[in-house]
């Protein structure tokens, strides 16, 4: 078994002392492995992981920064980005992570509505691009993860003023670092801005701490040997989850080179601990279940057959009961058959699958368990930090898990989930108003809406902002019913609405690339979004999606009419957070028109 860095002790609990226990454990085993660009990897070490953030401490601290700056990062996530991130916090400073996905313009104004006294841009290109968009009279000091440009100094040369300074003055490192107390500010989060704009959310060290020190008491050391990191840097699932809690736990990190390079990359890395947003989990399903159409009659046959021996396998261990032993023999022979090779093509070394940083679908759950490669579903919030997750051993789908030790969870008269723990945030950036709003008597008010079983599992049924009252009185919670449609490989989006209006009805967007694999769509000439939008065979297949999805639903909750949409929900036009949540309000007001003719005439859907 792997050796584990103890718990530091409250009274240094610091995102540094974190990290040394991290190096003194685990030495010169690999932590970070950065792709080099030539099909191999610069791996770093704990101890040069250590080393190195000591350096760019002692380097911003030579430039003149001091105990409680803000510096600000705008970088892809990259060992570099760790490597600065840490050597910030070392320092001292608030590292503040820039969203990436935005656009330039508001990355600029983000970045700058952080005060920071420095800035890492990731190279010349991003510096450039962010200058043309707003930051050029930025008078801070401009440092590059990579490459040289003018005006700015590179990593090695910040380290090398760094290890200058650590020379002409030994306890140099030690004196700045025990200035560092667990109550001050390590980072300034930018919430996604999913029910209203973006706000900064600013986290002490020991909330950090705190929280990492959550992960051995629920997560299997075994499962943990590597990981692969590829979401973005500013967003908590990956920042206290794929970067911090990693170094609690002494796991390396691999770094993808982006989205379309992840198929391949966990094949090559075959990672056994894997994070990723429902978002991505869908788009497996789709690939995988697109694939299965393709096949001939009998593999489609035995792979179905096979998802349903294993989803009642499944649904026996959630009743407490044991599977048959006629169900336990068939699951094995269609595991071996199919799904470890469905498996394979994840690497097949994941142990441990987390879904994070939005709802997942009930029926996605269901179907990955099927085929043996159970996600477990967590919840975390930039205000709160990650504050519960399912049992590894027994993960209830449909439920975010239970309170990991410490934490506190009660709702509200109406149904809003309270949170009390040593990882809340210490409140907004400069919005004294905004934090009185959400932090109240010690506890957090999430703005989620939640119901705690007697079992202790938590099942979140949406957002108090988003709660659809229709005309007659009838309460709908609409991501709920927007999840059941995560299933259908052809639909991109769908947004209900019907606040105050007589009846459910939906925005919805489409997936061209299921298209193909769709009956009845595959001689449609214009796979496009728009070109399918105007396609009489989408409108049927969308119609009887639909009416599959009503079946499950209420009288009342049932969709009326829906309007297919010509384009996809997209960042550029401020409908999706950078987490890829939908912005309910924006796309209201951007489709204005399309919802007016959803309550134009007679309800058309039965």
């Amino acid at each position: 078994m792997r050796k584990l860095a103890a718990n530091l002790d409250p009274s240094r609990r610091t995102v540094y002392n974190m990290l040394v226990a991290a190096a003194e454990t685990h030495g010169y085993e690999a932590a970070l492995h950065q792709p080099d660009g030539k099909g191999g990897y610069r791996s770093y070490s704990w101890v040069e992981y250590r080393q190195l953030a000591e350096e760019i401490a002692a380097g911003l601290r030579a430039l003149g920064l001091e105990l409680g700056d803000t510096v600000a990062l705008a970088s892809e996530t990259r060992a570099e980005f760790y490597l600065a991130d840490l050597g910030i916090m070392t320092a001292g400073c608030i590292a503040a992570g820039v969203y990436t996905s935005l656009s330039h313009a508001d990355q600029a104004r983000s970045l700058l509505g952080s005060s920071p006294k420095a800035v890492f841009f990731e190279s010349p290109k991003t510096m450039a691009a962010l200058d043309a968009a707003g930051t050029a009279g930025f008078e801070g000091r401009r440092l590059l993860l990579s490459g040289e440009a003018a005006g700015a100094l590179t990593l090695d040369q910040l380290r090398k003023r760094g290890r200058e300074a650590m020379a002409m003055r030994p306890h140099f490192v030690a004196k700045f670092t025990s200035e560092v107390q667990p109550s001050h500010h390590c980072i300034l989060y930018l919430t996604s801005g999913a029910t209203g704009e973006p706000k900064m959310g600013l986290v002490t060290h020991n909330a950090v701490c705190a929280n990492c020190d959550m992960g051995p008491a629920v997560l299997p050391e075994e499962c943990l040997e590597s990981g692969l990191a590829f979401l973005p840097s500013a967003n908590i699932t990956q920042r206290l989850g794929m970067e911090l809690l990693m170094i609690r736990m002494g796991v390396q990190v691999y770094f993808s080179e982006g989205l379309s390079k992840l198929p391949v990359e966990l094949r090559t890395v075959k990672p056994t601990f894997f994070v990723a947003p429902p978002r991505v989990w869908e788009r497996i399903y789709a690939s995988i279940t697109a694939e299965i159409r393709k096949k001939p009659a009998v593999i489609r046959k035995l792979f179905y057959t096979g998802l349903g021996v294993g989803q009642e396998i499944s649904r026996a261990r959630e009743q407490g009961r044991e599977p048959s032993p006629f169900a336990r023999a068939s699951y094995r022979f269609f595991d071996r058959v199919i799904f470890a090779k469905v498996r394979e093509r994840l690497g097949g070394r994941i142990k441990l699958a987390v879904s994070g940083a939005a709802p997942l679908a009930r029926g996605l759950a269901d179907f990955f368990t099927a085929i043996g490669l159970p996600l477990v579903e967590g919840y975390g919030l930039t205000e709160g930090g990650v504050v519960c997750l399912n049992p590894f051993d027994h993960p209830m789908p449909g439920s975010i898990g239970k309170p990991l030790p410490g934490v506190e969870f009660k709702t509200s008269a109406d149904g809003e989930l309270l949170i009390r723990a040593e990882t809340l945030f210490d409140g907004y950036f400069n919005d004294p108003e905004a934090t009185a709003a959400v932090l109240r008597e010690g506890w957090l008010h999430t703005g989620d809406l939640a119901e705690i079983g007697a079992d202790g599992y938590v099942r979140i049924t949406g957002r108090k902002k988003e709660l659809i009252v229709s005309s007659n009185g009838k309460k709908i919670y609409p991501a709920r019913i927007e999840s059941l449609f995560k299933l259908e490989p052809l639909i991109g989006h769908v947004l209900l609405v019907g606040d105050k209006l007589p009846y459910v009805a939906a925005l919805v967007t489409l997936n061209p690339a299921a298209a193909d694999s769709i009956a009845g769509l595959e001689k449609t000439v214009e796979k496009t979004t728009a070109g399918l939008a105007g396609s009489a065979a989408a409108q049927t297949e969308v119609k009887r999606i639909v009416q599959r999805v009503n079946k499950q639903l209420a009288p009342f909750e049932q969709i009326r009419r829906f309007r297919i949409l010509d384009r996809e929900f997209s960042l550029e036009t401020g409908e999706l957070t950078p987490t890829m949540k939908l912005r309910r309000k924006v796309v209201l007001e951007n489709f204005r028109d399309d919802v007016e003719r959803l309550y134009a005439g007679r309800e058309e859907l039965d």
